[in-house]
């Protein structure tokens, strides 16, 4: 069953991988999450497919998609919905906002303010959203992309470190290599090729891979060595604070993902190690004086932690 999925879960990627040019290891990163459960976070400078990667993974996977351009004046009832009232029916009519899709794309999210930034967190977090006082379920599957400028660009907000934790995987694209980017210049527009593609796997299969992630079984030694991973970071001597518990729990649903996609039952030490920096960057501030980044910093760690 696991190697019948692997195999679909590859053609789905083979076929992302037509769209987004040289970007592989980004678009295993980005199924891993969604087959996971989690939500993704894409930081990086505008151009560089981010919109085109959220949009071949919904037209790929049968899945309902909408586009939500955060902005400083974008009002948290513009995101989830808003209730007006019928004088026809005499009552107050919900009219669901865009939020209400199986792939939601916050699109620079940190450009919208604090208070529409946390209305997408009850979304994010209970895949539902309270309006005047009466709740209504999202989609499933419930899959949030959201792009990051870089924080040092104007107009942006940062997200705070609760909103951060609910993103499961957070990745770069980065620039094409030149062979990419001529097959970029020379090739169709890709937005317009991506509405072209056929749905590789339906709802019902994403729903059915993502209980077959929870089957993935993990060793206890898979499990010291996660642990060890985790008191490393909140050591002192790589990270300002270290993981909470969610976050590891985070780190190993996705990496039983991983090993999924490769047609394996059990996880791996290999998985952990290929999903940290891109599960744990965002999560976490390197000590004063590190000197480097924090996804170098988390593959530095992973180096000096030895694999039981």
């Amino acid at each position: 069953m696991d190697s019948i999925l692997a195999r679909q879960i590859s053609r789905l990627v083979d076929q992302i991988s037509t769209i987004i040019v040289g970007k592989r290891p980004q678009i295993e990163d980005s199924v891993a999450c969604l087959l996971a459960g989690g939500h993704l976070l894409i930081e990086d400078v505008p151009g560089v497919g981010k919109t085109t990667l959220a949009h071949a993974l919904a037209v790929s996977l049968g899945l309902s998609f909408s586009r939500a351009q955060f902005t400083a004046d974008l009002m948290p009832g513009d995101l989830v919905g808003v209730s007006v009232f019928d004088r026809q029916r005499d009552a107050f009519v919900f009219h669901p906002g865009p939020v209400f899709a199986q792939v939601l794309l916050a699109d620079e999210i940190n450009r919208a303010g604090p208070k529409t930034q946390s209305a997408l967190l009850e979304a994010m977090e209970e895949h539902q959203v309270s309006i005047d006082g009466e709740t209504h379920a999202l989609p499933q599957p419930f899959f949030v992309i959201a792009t990051q400028n870089p924080s040092d660009q104007l107009g942006t907000y940062p997200l705070p470190e609760s909103q951060l934790d609910r993103f499961l995987l957070r990745i770069t694209l980065g620039y094409p290599d030149r062979a990419s980017e001529r097959a970029l210049l020379s090739g169709e527009d890709r937005r317009e090729l991506a509405t072209r593609l056929a749905p590789v796997m339906g709802p019902a299969e994403l729903l059915a891979a993502q209980q077959a992630v929870q089957r993935i079984k993990a060793s206890e030694p898979l499990l010291d060595y996660l642990q060890a991973l985790i008191a490393a970071t909140r050591s002192g001597r790589w990270f300002v604070q270290g993981l909470s518990p969610r976050a590891g729990i985070a780190v190993l649903r996705v990496a039983r993902a991983r090993a999924l996609m490769a047609g394996r039952d059990w996880v791996a030490p290999e998985d952990l190690q290929a999903l940290l920096p891109q599960a744990i960057a965002h999560r976490v501030q390197p000590v004063p004086g590190a000197g480097r980044g924090a996804v170098e910093q988390v593959r530095a760690l992973v180096e000096a932690t030895p694999v039981p």
